[in-house]
């Protein structure tokens, strides 16, 4: 394991219920006690559109 923090899901993504538990049999995946599903999110990256460009200001 690489020792980084990784932030737990709210809700399901498919019923919205938020009685979830991290999944044992699959590393990073969550399980969904209302609706029976295993799932995992990834973050894939940030659009070259959300940042700003040079001379912008936030």
């Amino acid at each position: 394991m690489s020792g980084e923090t990784r932030a737990a899901p709210l809700y399901c993504p498919y019923c919205g219920e938020e009685d979830l538990r991290p999944n044992e049999a699959s590393h990073g995946a969550w399980e969904c006690r209302a609706c029976a599903r295993v799932f995992t999110v990834k973050f894939t990256g940030l659009l070259a559109t959300a940042l700003p460009t040079e001379g912008e200001h936030s």
